[in-house]
């Protein structure tokens, strides 16, 4: 499939617009003030069902390397990421949201030695914009 296919692009797009409905879902939708079930609810289905699908376990050292992991992306990430959608409005969610990518250019720059291009910085600027 060519890079610039059409459906690849849409399919690309949809990930971070259902990404940005969890504010507008959290404070509409989602009972006031449980940002833990909140959680809970987010991350219990999807890893029940990729142990359903995989029907394996970490073995070796990969136990602790996942609970790492696990804790990192989802222990931690999704209570305080319901934490702010419950607490900021989202237009300062959305704000944080956007500048991210150039956070990470910034820090790229800075740790690994990266350039920060005028390519990176425009593309970081616009999705801000």
């Amino acid at each position: 499939m060519p890079r610039n296919h059409p459906a690849l692009i849409a399919t690309t797009a949809l990930a971070p617009i259902a990404w940005g409905t969890t504010y507008a879902t959290t404070t509409q939708f989602l009972p006031a003030g449980a940002p833990m079930l909140t959680a809970l609810l987010r991350a219990l289905p999807a890893g029940l069902l990729l142990l359903a699908i995989t029907r394996a376990l970490p073995r070796g050292n990969w136990w602790w390397k996942a609970s790492v992991l696990g804790f990192l992306n989802v222990g931690a990430f999704f209570p305080l990421l319901f934490i702010g959608a419950y607490r900021l409005p989202g237009g300062v969610a959305a704000t944080v949201g956007a500048i991210q990518p150039l956070i990470v250019v910034m820090l790229a720059h800075v740790w690994l030695g990266e350039r920060a291009t005028v390519v990176k910085l425009a593309a970081g600027a616009a999705g801000v914009v």
